[in-house]
């Protein structure tokens, strides 16, 4: 099987890249390495690198003939979208267009979108939050995945291009960088190890900072296998389904910190406090009870569990 990753030295496409190759699967990478590392590259595929906002993505399609394309390639930054509405769609909108029309021209059989749960359904009154509850995006950065998402669908209907769409909630873990969507745990992480106190942001009255749902990027790599594996068509939600406050994880990530020898001073036991930014939600989790029954599916790590093997990735790296 012939899978092409488009994004695949980025954050979560490195790790997806590294789960097909060890299944045993022929991948080739997309990535303009604008935000992707060439150190995150597995040595087994190969890499074009192309912006998949230009023409010569075609070459990469004609060349390797993928079976399944898997679009992780991304403008990721909630709060660049708000500042500049206009590049996100043209990376985020117009990107995946291009995609699809290239996956529809050269017979490519399904296509796995990686969407938000983090995002696309704003402050919903409903948590967790299923796939039927009708998204309320709240930034730039979701609107556009939204739109991606309704432009798939159309390829589906117009074209019979198979798809999965993978809403991911706060996804963490190594090769993150510390910005994006969900980039709290790197920051937190390399702050602490640079000795510099990080800042919580908030709402007024909620020092505790917002509440998300964190699913460890080797549990979202499973879901793409799975996604890829099984013929399933439609969206589902990727997340542990459990809420954790930002100064709960800044707990978490201090004390995991410690643990493994890092010594920090105690002045570093509360973090300082900001507002939130534009584009930040209250809570955000989601309910992955479909990705069960129908993927076969669920979180295996806990965010304790996670956070240990995130941290020894960054002291290793040190």
């Amino acid at each position: 099987m012939r899978v092409l990753v488009t994004g695949g030295c980025g954050f979560i496409g490195s790790n997806v890249v590294d789960a097909y190759i060890e299944k045993g699967y022929d991948v080739a990478i997309i990535d303009n390495l604008s935000t992707g590392k060439q150190e995150n590259k597995n040595e087994k595929a190969r890499l074009y690198v192309e912006d998949i906002c230009k023409d010569g993505i075609e070459e990469v399609f004609k060349k390797e003939r993928p079976d399944i394309v898997n679009h992780h390639a991304a403008q990721i930054s909630v709060p660049l979208s708000v500042q500049d509405p206009l590049f996100d769609a043209e990376v985020n909108i117009k990107g995946i267009i291009r995609l699809l029309l290239l996956c529809n021209k050269y017979n490519v059989k399904k296509f796995i979108f990686s969407s938000t749960g983090g995002a696309i359904y704003g402050d919903a009154d409903v948590v967790p939050t299923g796939e039927d509850y009708v998204p309320e995006p709240a930034s730039p950065y979701a609107i556009a995945k939204l739109s991606s998402e309704k432009y798939i669908r159309f390829f589906y209907g117009q074209y019979g291009l198979r798809y999965t769409i993978l809403r991911y909630s706060n996804v963490y873990g190594p090769r993150q960088i510390p910005h994006g969507e969900a980039g709290v745990v790197a920051i937190f992480t390399e702050k602490l190890l640079d000795g510099v106190l990080p800042t919580l942001n908030h709402f007024p009255g909620e020092p505790q900072g917002m509440i998300r749902d964190y699913c460890y990027v080797k549990d979202i790599a499973m879901a793409n296998l799975l996604a890829t594996e099984k013929d399933t068509v439609g969206i589902f939600n990727i997340g542990t389904g459990k809420g954790t406050t930002t100064l709960e994880l800044y707990r978490l990530v201090l004390k995991t910190l410690r643990s493994k020898g890092v010594d920090i001073p105690q002045a570093f036991d509360e973090p300082k406090r900001d507002m939130a930014r534009p584009g930040d939600i209250k809570v955000s989790t989601l309910n992955p009870g479909k990705a069960k029954i129908e993927l076969g599916w669920e979180a295996g790590y806990t965010v304790e569990m996670g956070l240990s093997e995130t941290v020894d990735w960054y002291l290793n790296k040190r």
